[in-house]
Formats: C-alpha cells, sequence, structure tokens
C-alpha cells in the first residue's frame, strides 16, 4: 500500500471518481441522494478540491497494487490536523487501510509539531464512528452547521490528542 500526497489533475480526478462511488454507496442511506449531490458538486469536485488545495488543504490518494482504495484530506489549524476528508471504498473497508492511513496521518502532525488530529463525522454515520475509536479517538463535542440548499451537516467532533 502506498500513501501520495496529491500534486496534479489526474490524482484530483481519481479522487473526484471515488467520492462518486463512496458516497454515493455509503451516505445515500444516511442523508438522501439529494444532499449527496449537492455536497459531492460543492466538497468533492475537481473545482472544489483544486480551491481547497490552493487554500492549504493537503490531499492523499491511498493505493494498493496501483489500484485507488481511498483519500483523505487535512488542513493545518492552529496546533491541529484537520482532518477534513478520510474515504476507504466499500470492497476495501475492515482490511486496516483506514488504520493505516491514521498512522500516516499521526505521523505528518508529528513532524509539523501538532499535538492533535480533530474531525467531525455526521452522528448517524455509525460505522466510521466505531472506525474512528477502535483507532484512538474520543467524541468532544457536537456541531450543526448549515451548509446551503436548505441542508445541514449534524456532526460529532472528535479527537485524538498525540
Amino acid at each position: 500500500m502506498i500513501i501520495k500526497r496529491v500534486s496534479n489533475k489526474d490524482q484530483i480526478d481519481t479522487i473526484e471518481n471515488l467520492a462518486y462511488e463512496i458516497w454515493y454507496q455509503h451516505y445515500i442511506p444516511i442523508i438522501g441522494k439529494h444532499q449527496v449531490d449537492y455536497m459531492l458538486k460543492k466538497f468533492q469536485s475537481v473545482k472544489a478540491m483544486t480551491e481547497q488545495i490552493k487554500n492549504g488543504f493537503l490531499y492523499f490518494l491511498t493505493l494498493d497494487d496501483n489500484v485507488p482504495v481511498g483519500y483523505m484530506s487535512v488542513d493545518i489549524l492552529s496546533k491541529t490536523l484537520f482532518l477534513s476528508k478520510f474515504y476507504v471504498t466499500e470492497a476495501e473497508r475492515g482490511k486496516g487501510y483506514g488504520r493505516t492511513m491514521i498512522t500516516y496521518l499521526e505521523a505528518l502532525a508529528k513532524e509539523k509539531d501538532l499535538n492533535k488530529i480533530s474531525l467531525t463525522v455526521n452522528k448517524y454515520n455509525t460505522g466510521s464512528i466505531k472506525m474512528y475509536e477502535k483507532v484512538g479517538f474520543v467524541i468532544s463535542g457536537s456541531v450543526v452547521k448549515e451548509i446551503g440548499e436548505g441542508f445541514i451537516m449534524d456532526d460529532y467532533q472528535m479527537e485524538k490528542i498525540l
């Protein structure tokens, strides 16, 4: 398995394709197709990700035998590494990719002298919450955020102290 920092449009295209695959499988039962369509366009399109990268976000593509199996994105906020996006394809879940990706982020945070990784996760995304707890994250609060077109994100805040 290789984790590569995203550095070109082809890699961003690959992530956009992964996002559509993962979100349509995983999130429609949680938030519905209309909100999934909206969030993919607003946060996970090539245009949106290119803008995020220009604003300092780091994107990483996870590959196994050169086949994309997941991706993640982080931003540095004060002494915290904020995990903005963290996804593994449905077929590859439960095989240790998530744990390896978290270990990679812990090393990145330590390299940048950061003492915490934080994230938000949908309150009804129970599988992801369990995975985060298994790798040492704890729920530290909750947040409801309006994201446009009448949609909200109803999330737990989670963190892992390093």
